[in-house]
């Protein structure tokens, strides 16, 4: 990629590139909302599993503080299933398979020939699905522990890795500007994690449980990245259509995590609230959103969003560019914010926006935003511009988004 801010000349209105950024910030904001949603509501769950379920207590056993006893709802309990969440969103990437094939059957109906992939084996989507199904559960669990803005920012440190990967895998080679911006993203993760330390602890959430959900967040990039990685050096070689390709990690994510609900139901975890503890209950799980038309709404919200989501990034990634996309995904990242403190899902912090704009600021830098164009002009030099693939740019490692929620 020759630096500078790459553009691509579209022949659409002005106003459909707006609408498509629009629906964007909104479907991807209401992906991680939806999911705080969930988390957040309590109803009636599968009954005969927590009514004789005590905590055991130096000197007697007391019931658990989470449950409520009352007679008609001694069975009542949060909404504690990150990996039913993770299921209700490969669901929705499943469905950008059947929009591409929606298109492709429109195009042939028009007399137009679609965009065709290489011949490949499916299987090939196999490996990214399993590392965005580990990765994405593991962010879902975290997101339980912490605040759904501080879940959004903590995503940033993908970036570090992929880049860090890219370097040792495919042996891609960094410039200076990238390393700075890594740098930035850094101290933007650490103040993030400090604020939460030092003024955490509101809404419900406990100070040490919070911080390991920063840290399983963060962990997960690192899966994240493996999948990007991937993508990038075995994928790509095949052109395959993005939206052809969430899909069919959706389809394989859809799969591979549904046949292990059955495993997770017999699988103890000590530190899950369920009761009897278990790893996953899918039939709690079912007893709670049908009993809580707040938790069908989260449910369909959160399988309609990725679904939207993933559809309008490939368009934006098509019709203007990949560096595009990434502003998009800082602009959403502080709609979770406003949101969160607004309804208030939590308090505000100070050290939190200046985590944010740090980590903005790594992004800009990583990726040649603002800052080198705004540079280059004022130097005096002119900029190149030439239209960004859809998957990744080989230069920067820039990754458009497939299968990243």
């Amino acid at each position: 990629m020759i630096e500078g801010d790459s553009r691509v000349r579209s022949r659409r209105p002005w106003v459909f590139h707006v609408v498509i950024a629009v629906v964007m910030v909104t479907t991807g904001s209401l992906n991680t909302l939806a999911m705080k949603w969930a988390d957040l509501t309590s109803a009636p769950g599968q009954k005969g599993v927590y009514e004789e379920h005590l905590c055991d207590n130096l000197f007697d056993k007391v019931p658990c503080p989470d449950d409520d006893r009352s007679a008609n709802k001694s069975h009542n309990h949060k909404f504690d299933h990150p990996f039913v969440q993770s299921l209700c969103m490969f669901f929705g990437e499943m469905t950008c398979f059947l929009a591409y094939k929606v298109i492709v059957t429109w195009k042939r109906s028009q007399g137009k020939r679609p965009v065709k992939a290489k011949p490949f084996n499916p299987l090939i989507f196999l490996f990214p699905a399993c590392c965005d199904m580990t990765g994405t559960s593991i962010m879902n669990v975290g997101l339980t522990m912490t605040y759904a803005s501080s879940f959004q920012m903590l995503r940033g440190a993908v970036m570090i890795f992929t880049g860090l990967l890219s370097v040792a895998f495919l042996r891609d080679r960094l410039r200076g500007r990238q390393w700075f911006g890594m740098m930035f993203v850094v101290v933007g993760l650490l103040v993030i994690g400090v604020g939460d330390a030092l003024y955490g602890g509101d809404n419900g959430l406990d100070k040490t449980s919070q911080l390991t959900g920063d840290l399983l967040i963060v962990m997960a990039q690192i899966i994240i990245a493996v999948q990007m990685t991937y993508e990038q050096k075995f994928i790509v070689k095949y052109d395959v259509p993005p939206l052809q390709a969430v899909g069919w990690e959706g389809i394989w994510g859809l799969t591979v995590l549904g046949l292990l609900q059955f495993a997770f139901y017999f699988i103890p975890a000590s530190f899950s609230s369920i009761r009897p503890e278990r790893l996953e209950n899918v039939i709690d799980a079912a007893y709670q959103i049908g009993n809580s038309r707040n938790l069908v709404l989260a449910t369909i919200g959160l399988v309609l969003s990725i679904s939207f989501f993933n559809f309008t990034g490939v368009t934006v990634t098509k019709e203007m560019n990949a560096t595009t996309r990434m502003v998009l995904d800082s602009v959403r990242t502080l709609f979770i914010w406003v949101v969160s403190l607004s309804i208030p899902w939590e308090s505000f912090q100070p050290l939190q926006p200046v985590g944010y704009v740090l980590l903005v600021c790594g992004t800009f830098i990583y990726y040649n935003l603002v800052f080198g164009p705004l540079w280059k002009k004022i130097k005096g030099r002119g900029t190149n511009h030439e239209k960004e693939p859809l998957l990744f740019d080989k230069a920067s490692g820039q990754h458009s988004g497939i299968g990243v929620n």
